[in-house]
C-alpha cells in the first residue's frame, strides 16, 4: 500500500543518494564556516554576555533598519515569539492559507498565543490588499480582535514565491495605519533579496525591513548554518521577546559558535543564492518536459513544486530515490525539490539526466 504523503519526508534515504533535494536545511557547514565557529568568542547569552551572539544580533538589526534583535534556535521559535508579543489570547492573526506559521508550526498560534487565525486565499502565498483589509474584524465584541497580519517572503508552500515590493509597501501602510502589527516570516528572505536584486544595497534592504514591526530571519536554510534564526524589531518588542524566549526554553549559554556561523554566512553565502535559483530553474525545465508531469509551478527562487498526472506523489518520491535523488511529497499529486549550497552544477546536470529517464508514476487504476 502506498505510504501517506504526510510522512514521506521521514523515511530513510539510500546511502548512495546523489542529491538530497528534500530541503535547503540538509546542508553541512563549509570549511570556512567551521573555522569561524571554532574561533568564535563565547559567553553566557542568557546574561547577554556572548560577544558573537551580540555581534550577530546587532548586524541583523542594522541590516533590516531596526533597533534590536534576538538570536533563537529556530525559525518556528522566532515566529511564535513574535506572534505572542503582538497578540493576546482571543486575538486573531491574518495570514495566507499557505503560510508556514499556520501549516507547519504545530498549531503554535493556538497553543502558544491562544489566538485564532483568519486565512486568506492568495496567489501562491501572496494575498492582495483588498482581501486583507476585508478580513480585519470590526471593533465589535462579537468578533475576535484582529491584531496581527503576517506575510511569508519567500513563501515555501507557494514554491518559493517572491512578494512584489510595491504590494508589501501598500500592505504595510494600510495595516499599520489601522493599529495592527505587521510581521515577516523571512525564513527565506535572503532568497527574496537576491531574486529582487536588493542584496548589496544596504539602503534598499533597510527600507524593506522597516516595512515590518517584526522580522524572522532564518540562518539554517539557504545560508547553510547548522542552527539558528534571528528575530528583529524595535527595542521594546525585543525586550518582551526576550521574556517569551525564556518561557519557551530558548535561552542558550555559550552559543557564540552558532552565531559565528551566521556571521560567516552573511559574508559568504547570500550572493551565491543566485546559483541555487539557476539550478532550480534547470530542474523545473527538465520536469516540465517529463511525460509523467502535469505542470510545474513558476520557479522564482530555489524551490521547485511539480504536479503529477495522477495522485501518486509517494510513488514518484520513491522512484526518484531509486535513482539517487531525495525529495518529498507536498500533497497527493505534488512533489517538492529544493536546491542549496551543497549542490554543484555538475550535480544538477546529472540529476536532470536521471529524472528524465525515471518513470515517476505507474499505470492509473
Amino acid at each position: 500500500m502506498a505510504q501517506s504523503s504526510s510522512n514521506s519526508q521521514l523515511q530513510p534515504l539510500p546511502s548512495d543518494l546523489l542529491l538530497d533535494l528534500r530541503s535547503d536545511t540538509v546542508t553541512r557547514p563549509t570549511e570556512g564556516m567551521k573555522a569561524a565557529m571554532y574561533a568564535a568568542e563565547v559567553g553566557d547569552d542568557v546574561f547577554a554576555e556572548d560577544p558573537s551572539i551580540r555581534a550577530l544580533e546587532a548586524r541583523c538589526a542594522d541590516l533590516m533598519g531596526h533597533e534590536a534583535a534576538l538570536f533563537c534556535p529556530s525559525g518556528t521559535m522566532t515566529n511564535q515569539i513574535a506572534i505572542q508579543v503582538h497578540t493576546r489570547p482571543g486575538d486573531e492573526v491574518v495570514c495566507d492559507r499557505l503560510a508556514h506559521i499556520y501549516n507547519y508550526e504545530g498549531g503554535g498560534i493556538a497553543r502558544n498565543a491562544g489566538a485564532s487565525v483568519r486565512l486568506l486565499q492568495g496567489d501562491r502565498g501572496r494575498f492582495n490588499l483588498e482581501e486583507c483589509l476585508g478580513n480585519i474584524n470590526p471593533p465589535d465584541s462579537h468578533y475576535a480582535r484582529t491584531t496581527l497580519v503576517a506575510v511569508e517572503d519567500t513563501c515555501n508552500k507557494g514554491g518559493g514565491s517572491v512578494w512584489n515590493l510595491a504590494k508589501l509597501e501598500a500592505l504595510s501602510l494600510e495595516v499599520r495605519s489601522r493599529g495592527l502589527a505587521f510581521h515577516l516570516d523571512g525564513a527565506r528572505a535572503w532568497n527574496a533579496f537576491v531574486a529582487r536584486g536588493q542584496w548589496g544595497d544596504v539602503n534598499a534592504i533597510a527600507a524593506y525591513g522597516r516595512l515590518f514591526d517584526s522580522i524572522s530571519l532564518c540562518l539554517s536554510k539557504g545560508l547553510g548554518c547548522p542552527v539558528g534564526s534571528v528575530l528583529v524589531g524595535p527595542n521594546p518588542f525585543i525586550q518582551e521577546a526576550h521574556r517569551v524566549r525564556k518561557v519557551m526554553g530558548g535561552g542558550m549559554r555559550q552559543a557564540g559558535s552558532l552565531a559565528a556561523a551566521g556571521l560567516h554566512a552573511l559574508d559568504h553565502h547570500v550572493a551565491r543564492l543566485a546559483q541555487d535559483h539557476t539550478h532550480a530553474k534547470q530542474l523545473g525545465d527538465t520536469l516540465a518536459a517529463h511525460p509523467d508531469v502535469a505542470s510545474v509551478d513558476p520557479v522564482e527562487t530555489n524551490i521547485v513544486i511539480f504536479s503529477l498526472k495522477g495522485n501518486q506523489a509517494d510513488e514518484a518520491v520513491q522512484a526518484l530515490a531509486a535513482v539517487g535523488i531525495g525529495c518529498f511529497a507536498f500533497g497527493p499529486d505534488k512533489v517538492r525539490l529544493v536546491t542549496h549550497l551543497d549542490m554543484t552544477s555538475d550535480d544538477v546536470h546529472e540529476a536532470c539526466r536521471r529524472m528524465t529517464q525515471a518513470q515517476l508514476i505507474g499505470p492509473q487504476v
